[in-house]
């Protein structure tokens, strides 16, 4: 994903969080280090998304797969279905960024004050 179209004060929300789950943000024009290793890390999160579909499609198609296999599946679909939901999230406020909407009024207010800025 380039940074056309926003501005040097977009907020990104980043496809990885805190160890204590917090959301993790970036501010920038979209074409810093940080935000290049965010779109291969969102890359990496929806091919994943579309193995494990493909893979989900062939043990349902199974009549002797165990509880456990499914459970395994399961599990791993919800953990699939959390990354592909942040990134969804993530490009639709840039997008409202974009815009210059805020949809959900919960992008960070605020930034920390850079050398310039002292």
């Amino acid at each position: 994903m380039s940074g056309e179209g926003r501005g040097p004060g977009t907020f990104r929300l980043l496809p990885w969080t805190e160890p204590e789950g917090k959301a993790c943000y970036v501010l920038g024009d979209g074409d810093g280090y940080v935000s290049r290793m965010a779109d291969g890390v969102e890359s990496v999160q929806l091919d994943i998304a579309a193995d494990l579909l493909g893979h989900a499609a062939d043990l349902l198609a199974d009549r002797k797969v165990t509880g456990a296999e499914l459970h395994f599946l399961a599990a791993r679909l919800s953990e699939s279905l959390r990354d592909v939901k942040r990134v969804a999230e993530s490009r639709g406020l840039r997008l409202g960024a974009m815009a210059g909407a805020d949809p959900n009024g919960d992008r960070p207010r605020h930034r920390e004050p850079g050398i310039g800025d002292r």
